[in-house]
């Protein structure tokens, strides 16, 4: 499958896999930006056209995690498929220990593009029994 991408900026890096064996794609930041100081917005100078029926999700990439305990803000980003604004990325340090300070042409935060569906909603007075039932927050395991 092929996405659109358009360049938004001049320095900006169309994204790539790593390996061939990469689920996901990396993103790549087009400024300087120290990362536990007023965790600043990073620009990618990218926009997208999403494929009808699809969405891209953008990660924390693992080597920021482990190495710098630096992550996504927001956890998962959700890219809709009718946004075609630029995509940023904002990292949040948890440690000040081993900060990060990201570079131009630095890989910033992963992305797939998956298919996904719609659905409907049904309001109904009883949900089907389970096995399981209403147990949660870890009762699978006690």
């Amino acid at each position: 499958m092929n996405i659109k991408v358009k360049r938004l900026h001049p320095d900006a890096i169309l994204p790539t896999y790593a390996t061939d064996g990469s689920g996901c794609f990396d993103l790549y930041a087009i400024a300087r930006a120290p990362i536990g100081t007023g965790f600043p917005v990073l620009r990618t100078g990218l926009a997208f056209e999403i494929p009808e029926d699809h969405v891209m999700l953008v990660f924390s990439r693992s080597g920021h995690g482990f190495n710098h305990d630096v992550r996504l803000a927001n956890c998962v980003g959700v890219i809709d498929a009718d946004y075609r604004g630029e995509i940023r990325v904002k990292l949040t340090a948890d440690s000040k220990a081993n900060p990060l300070i990201v570079r131009p042409g630095d890989r910033i935060a992963q992305a797939l593009v998956i298919p996904i569906a719609q659905m409907s909603f049904t309001e109904v007075d009883e949900l089907s029994d389970t096995t399981r039932g209403t147990g949660g927050f870890g009762s699978t395991g006690a």
